[in-house]
C-alpha cells in the first residue's frame, strides 16, 4: 500500500479512537449531545476513511486528496462539538460549520471519482 494510503489509514484510526474516547468521557463527564454527535462523526467517518484508503493503493491521486479532505472536516468539525461539550467553548469561529461544508464537499468529491472510475472502466 502506498505510503499516503498508509497516513489515511492512520489517521482513520486515530479518528476511531478518539471517536471511543470521546463516547465515554461524554458518558462519565456530561458532554451531553455535542459529545455523542462528535463520537459518531469520527467512528462513521474513520471506517468509511479505512475503506478508501484500501481503495486508494489502486485508483487515482485524486481518491487520496477527497479522503484527506474528509478527514481535516471531519476532525474540525468534531473538534469544535467536542470543545462545546468539554470547555464551553468553541474552537474558533465557524469552525464546525468549515468543517461540516468541508466534509460534505468531499463526500461529493468521493463520488466524482468514483464515477470517473466507473466510467473509464471496460463493460464487463
Amino acid at each position: 500500500m502506498p505510503r499516503a494510503a498508509l497516513g489515511l489509514a492512520s489517521i482513520a484510526a486515530l479518528m476511531g479512537a478518539a471517536g471511543v474516547a470521546i463516547a465515554a468521557l461524554g458518558q462519565h463527564d456530561g458532554g451531553g449531545d455535542f459529545a455523542r454527535i462528535a463520537s459518531e462523526f469520527l467512528m462513521i467517518h474513520a471506517a468509511a476513511l479505512i475503506g478508501v484508503s484500501a481503495h486508494a493503493a489502486r485508483a487515482p491521486r485524486a481518491l487520496l486528496v477527497a479522503g484527506y479532505a474528509l478527514a481535516a472536516g471531519v476532525i474540525l468539525f468534531a473538534g469544535d462539538l467536542t470543545s462545546l461539550a468539554f470547555r464551553g467553548a468553541r474552537l474558533f469561529p465557524f469552525a464546525a460549520p468549515v468543517g461540516g461544508s468541508l466534509t460534505i464537499l468531499s463526500w461529493v468529491a468521493l463520488a466524482l471519482v468514483f464515477a470517473v472510475g466507473l466510467a473509464r472502466r471496460p463493460k464487463a
